[in-house]
């Protein structure tokens, strides 16, 4: 297939925090706030003269520094990000928008305002804290603490508007992107898709990384692009997968994963499109940040919620997914040392294959794979699998017609 008009300068955006749009609409008067978790509404962060920022640390080296305050034995997105705040790396922040979902980030965002990581006398760290189950008096807590703890602190250091009105203003923005993150999203379901696994990787983590009303013009001249690109006449992958787990914003782990025969066909994963670009849908008839609240505890995917409920949530989930997406398979990924995950993946990716039926991958990874040997091995060892199931099931198949 031909080149995406914008692909390359979506991956340029992508190799810095401190992008050229971001730098951009901070020339323009405007504030941005970085943040780290499902749990923080992004579309909160984008009211009035505030955006988002989703803090990552691409092209991570050595984190020697903040192994020495956070230790050898904890989550290397914490560390990655602590070792890039200290580097100087997030100076450009205007302030964080943290939540207590982890103690491994807990820290992080700690060490980042003890060490004076950024120096803007308007700088600020917040927390909010994160249910275990959803229940009316939970939406209620998460609510109220995104009034005093973020909106109140974003009105009072960064003179935001914070009324009613600028939030569904913001609301209707994120409406927009997700509309046009979900249609590209969906052309994946197709048997020859017009789009791979990598060019939606790199989509879907653009929009999370850039000032929404900068990014989303060249999202939707991208729509269109996709929706009249002629593909070849032969699908270029072997496997179709799903790939679900904790976060994950190395394209090199796509980009490894797709070099090994296969294509990722759904993204549940922190940061990715489920969840994370589906519309908020409001009404009049009740409080906008209690619909908020509900609508961002209710389809949240993390093992952070321990209620059976949210556990029955997440496996079926990735079992509709891989249905809807016609995969083969579902590779279960957790980041090294993050326990919340570490307790969800062995048994959830047992579940998947034995009462459910799926061929699952299990596997613990680093932060950044760069050009893993042992990881590329497993995924071609997997993809091999998906194929020889596939052949035989068509075999069956022959043999009983």
């Amino acid at each position: 297939m031909q080149d995406l008009k914008h692909l390359i300068t979506f991956e340029n955006l992508l190799d810095d925090a401190a992008n050229e749009m971001v730098k951009e609409a901070q020339s323009q008067g405007e504030y941005a706030i970085g943040y780290t978790c499902y749990h923080m509404p992004e579309v909160l962060l984008n009211v009035d003269n505030c955006f988002s920022v989703r803090m990552r640390a691409p092209r991570t080296g050595s984190i020697d520094i903040s192994t020495y305050y956070m230790s050898n034995y904890t989550c290397e997105f914490a560390r990655s990000l602590l070792e890039r705040g200290i580097e100087g790396g997030y100076g450009f922040l205007d302030g964080i928008a943290g939540v207590d979902a982890c103690s491994a980030m807990n820290r992080c965002y700690e060490h980042l305002e003890i060490l004076d990581c950024n120096k803007k006398p308007h700088f600020f760290v917040t927390h909010t804290d994160v249910p275990y189950k959803v229940e009316n008096y939970n939406v209620d807590q998460v609510a109220t603490q995104m009034r005093l703890r973020l909106l109140d602190v974003m009105h009072e250091k960064l003179g935001t508007d914070v009324s009613d009105s600028a939030i569904k203003k913001a609301v209707e923005e994120h409406n927009r992107l997700c509309r046009v993150i979900t249609e590209i999203g969906n052309l994946r379901k197709l048997d020859n898709p017009p789009v791979t696994g990598y060019e939606f990787h790199v989509i879907c983590l653009v929009s999370y990384c850039c000032p929404t009303k900068k990014i989303l013009p060249l999202l939707e001249e991208t729509l269109e692009e996709i929706k009249a690109r002629k593909t070849d006449p032969k699908p270029f992958y072997r496997a179709r997968v799903v790939v679900v787990g904790s976060e994950v914003d190395d394209l090199d782990f796509t980009r490894l994963l797709e070099e090994s025969g296969a294509m990722v066909v759904a993204d549940r994963y922190c940061y990715g499109s489920f969840p994370g670009r589906e519309e908020i849908v409001l009404n009049d008839d009740e409080d906008i940040l209690k619909q908020i609240a509900r609508h961002y505890m209710k389809t949240s995917e993390c093992p952070r919620y321990m209620a059976e409920e949210k556990i029955a949530q997440r496996r079926e989930t990735a079992d509709r997914l891989a249905k809807e997406f016609k995969a083969d398979g579902i590779i279960y990924e957790q980041m090294k040392y993050c326990d919340f995950w570490a307790f969800e993946r062995p048994l959830a990716s047992h579940i998947l294959t034995e009462e459910y039926g799926w061929p699952t991958l299990s596997i613990d990874r680093s932060y950044n794979v760069h050009n893993s040997g042992q990881l590329r091995t497993r995924f071609q060892a997997f993809v091999e699998a998906l194929e020889i199931k596939r052949i035989r099931n068509s075999a069956r198949k022959e043999a009983v017609l």
